[in-house]
């Protein structure tokens, strides 16, 4: 299917006492109308993922100094990954949404093993300092998940049904 990328440009800023499901949720929401607001005959899809290791939020850590420090955190540990989707238009239709949760094992690394895995992958502006379609997946131990894609930002699964129940199937025959 066709499709365009668009920066939405919308504040992603924490809110107080906001649980990182509801959160994932609300950007991916915020996301989604923003740039339905600019293109209402679109169907556009939102997306966010928060990621939380204990009580930590590890958002997207910008540079090298904070992409070691999230790394440390996570490492021998249980990260939980919320990834949000949202679905919205064409036209009126009401915004269809999901939330997938995926549970990331980190092996035990070493300082060495962190410094070089930032060096090689420069992970600065993914929500727990990793991309798990790249190096990343050195790191953990194991994963566990509904939906494979939603580690990587957008619950792929789930999106499909969504997008054939808004009558916009991905695999129906094209049309000339």
């Amino acid at each position: 299917m066709p499709f365009g990328v668009r920066a939405p440009e919308t504040d992603e800023a924490r809110l107080p006492r906001e649980r990182p499901a509801s959160r994932a949720l609300r950007l991916a929401h915020a996301k989604a109308m923003a740039v339905h607001a600019r293109h209402p005959e679109a169907c556009v899809i939102g997306s966010d993922q928060v990621a939380v290791v204990g009580r930590r939020i590890l958002d997207k850590p910008g540079d090298a100094a904070r992409c070691r420090q999230q790394l440390e955190a996570s490492s021998g540990k249980r990260v939980v990954f919320h990834t949000a989707a949202v679905i919205v238009g064409p036209g009126p239709r009401a915004a269809r949404d999901h939330v997938d949760r995926t549970l990331v094992r980190f092996r035990t690394l070493t300082e060495r093993e962190i410094s070089r895995y930032v060096e090689i992958e420069q992970p600065f502006d993914c929500a727990g300092s990793f991309r798990s379609e790249g190096l990343g997946v050195a790191l953990f131990e194991s994963i566990e998940t509904h939906d494979p894609a939603a580690l990587v930002g957008l619950p792929l699964i789930w999106l499909a049904g969504a997008l054939r129940d808004a009558g916009l199937d991905p695999l129906a025959p094209a049309q000339s």
